[in-house]
């Protein structure tokens, strides 16, 4: 589930405690469960980056960044139920890699706990990671786009709102609940054609995007009922108690009183959204030809 919220999250929770200090060792947990997507192989990968420094601990869209003393990069993206976490990982039989650290600090080890095996570790040589992953395969960061990016990404397609939303190649960060959570402050309908919004929308699309994940940040992302999010100190999130749609089918809209949550699926995903606050857009009639 770790969307922009949670994985800035995890980055803010592990910076301090692991930037300055040596990779000893990475080591592979031994585990019956699916194993990660490593790249490049395992014995590989914990060659590069033993005895590398971690400079700096940065935030790609929804993948965790390591810095490294010889301008590699590391970059881990937690998918579904993947963790950093720096202790207490809510199940052992999960845990996929530790980074065994050296020098001072209150945690001795970086962990990747991950439920399902969805995530992936992959290493950047110096000048891979912008060519390869940051230029051109991710679109801008959903806390940085601005209006005139806003504008370019929605005028572009005609697909719903909702699904564009998920698109990181347009906008990148923004995963299925905090897309519905934006929709329904911005009183948008999740179906409504991109290329159809107006300027006013779009403003307040791009302000709404803002304010909820700077707002779920500060929570420290959202832990739902199946409990797999955590922060890097396996503590719940808390904005989960701020959600005003999500997840909440036939609940009453906490915004207007009047409608209740409604429940579709886009592209396979759930959408919650409340027909009063966003009610559906009519259809623009077919220019006629004239003669």
């Amino acid at each position: 589930m770790p969307e922009l919220p949670e994985v800035e999250t995890m980055v803010r929770g592990i910076r301090p405690h692991i930037t300055g200090r040596k990779i000893r060792h990475m080591r592979i947990c031994q585990t019956a469960c699916k194993p990660l997507t490593l790249t490049p192989p395992a014995q590989k990968l914990t060659a590069l980056v033993a005895g590398r420094t971690i400079e700096r601990v940065e935030r790609l869209a929804k993948r965790v960044v390591l810095v490294l003393s010889d301008a590699s990069h590391l970059a881990i993206e937690p998918r579904m139920t993947g963790l950093m976490l720096l202790s207490d990982p809510p199940s052992v039989q999960h845990l996929r890699i530790e980074w065994q650290l050296a020098g001072a600090g209150d945690y001795p080890s970086l962990w990747f706990w991950d439920r399902r095996g969805l995530g992936t570790v992959t290493h950047f040589g110096p000048g891979q990671f912008e060519q390869k992953l940051k230029l051109g395969q991710l679109g801008p960061d959903a806390l940085l786009a601005t209006i005139d990016d806003w504008q370019t990404i929605c005028h572009a397609t005609s697909r719903p709102i909702k699904v564009l939303l998920l698109d990181q190649k347009r906008i990148a960060g923004i995963g299925n609940l905090y897309a519905s959570e934006i929709l329904h402050r911005t009183r948008i309908h999740p179906e409504t054609p991109s290329d159809q919004l107006t300027a006013d929308q779009i403003a307040g699309l791009r302000a709404n995007t803002v304010e909820v994940l700077e707002e779920a940040i500060r929570y420290e992302g959202s832990t739902l009922s199946d409990g797999t999010y955590r922060n890097a100190l396996n503590k719940s999130g808390g904005y989960q108690n701020a959600h005003r749609v999500y997840d909440r089918e036939r609940e009453p809209c906490s915004t207007c009183g009047q409608g209740s949550v409604v429940r579709i699926v886009q592209a396979q995903r759930s959408t919650f959204f409340c027909a009063v606050c966003q009610p559906k857009p009519k259809r623009r009639r077919p220019k006629r030809n004239r003669r």
